[in-house]
């Protein structure tokens, strides 16, 4: 399974997710954590706890030293004897991506829980916060927070005058998902100007069909780099979409991408620089 693909899967499954207002973790500062997605992991270390970690969730491979802490397995399965190994005081889960049935189970079990919201933009700084507050260290969590809100903004102010451009993010080919206005991936594609094709469905990143793509004509198509080199291939099948008539297809770094965290500055950097490269592709046709 990519990491595309997953980060669908997750998305979809927001039925299944816990309650935010269900969590049992207390404000006291936990020592002994153990994260059961990625982003997590990146977040825990963002606001400088990373010391208090125990344990972490497959695909923690950021920062490096993530790479050194026992995995307990991921959103859907958790190794409960490594965890009960492990003794964690508390577990942080994603709201997006781990099902309601293995939360209610922790807590069962005796964990203290604590879900962490990172639908858009602003909820990753109100996780570095939060997490700042849980291990004693709302101080860096702070400052990391308002660094992340700081560049965001220079994003945007860099890319307010840029002429719209529409655009179609594919979260995955087979089966095919995109993403809607509430997703932080469509919020950067604001922030860079353009305007996502989709953000009127109702599901955060919803399954759609080949032809309500070719219906809405994106005059670009972004995926992550996971969809390899042939990942806009199939598109080539409708010439006349405005995204193939322009060259217009760009794959965005993946792991930047696809975990909400501060380095979601990278890779709205690098949607930016797209977007002005596909302007310049419209242009370039329009004058032919």
């Amino acid at each position: 399974m990519t990491r595309a693909l997953a980060l669908a899967l997750c998305t979809v499954l927001l039925c299944a997710c816990p309650d935010p207002e269900r969590d049992t973790a207390s404000p006291d500062n936990y020592t002994r954590i153990v994260t059961l997605a990625p982003n997590l992991t990146e977040l825990v270390f963002a606001v400088g706890s990373g010391e208090f970690l125990v344990g972490v969730s497959a695909w923690s491979d950021f920062p490096p030293a993530a790479l050194d802490l026992p995995i307990v397995g991921d959103a859907f399965n958790v190794d409960q004897e490594q965890l009960a190994l492990l003794d964690p005081d508390l577990l942080l889960v994603w709201e997006s991506g781990t099902p309601r049935h293995t939360v209610d189970e922790l807590r069962r079990t005796g964990y203290a829980v604590e879900t962490i919201r990172t639908r858009g933009l602003d909820d990753v700084s109100a996780a570095m916060l939060r997490i700042g507050e849980l291990t004693g260290k709302s101080t860096e969590a702070e400052l990391a927070a308002k660094e992340f809100r700081t560049e965001l903004q220079a994003l945007r102010a860099a890319h307010q005058d840029a002429p719209t451009i529409s655009v179609f993010y594919q979260v995955s080919a087979r089966p095919l998902y995109t993403i809607n206005r509430e997703h932080y991936v469509s919020e950067l594609i604001e922030i860079c100007g353009g305007s996502n094709i989709f953000d009127d469905l109702d599901e955060l990143a919803p399954a759609i069909s080949v032809e309500a793509v070719v219906e809405r004509r994106p005059e670009v198509m972004l995926a992550s780099t996971d969809a390899g080199d042939d990942g806009f291939s199939e598109w080539q099948r409708w010439p006349a979409i405005p995204a193939n008539l322009y060259g217009n297809q760009f794959l965005l770094p993946a792991d930047e991408l696809a975990r909400a965290t501060p380095r979601l500055i990278v890779a709205g950097g690098a949607m930016c620089l797209a977007l002005q490269r596909a302007r310049f592709n419209r242009d370039a046709f329009a004058g032919k």
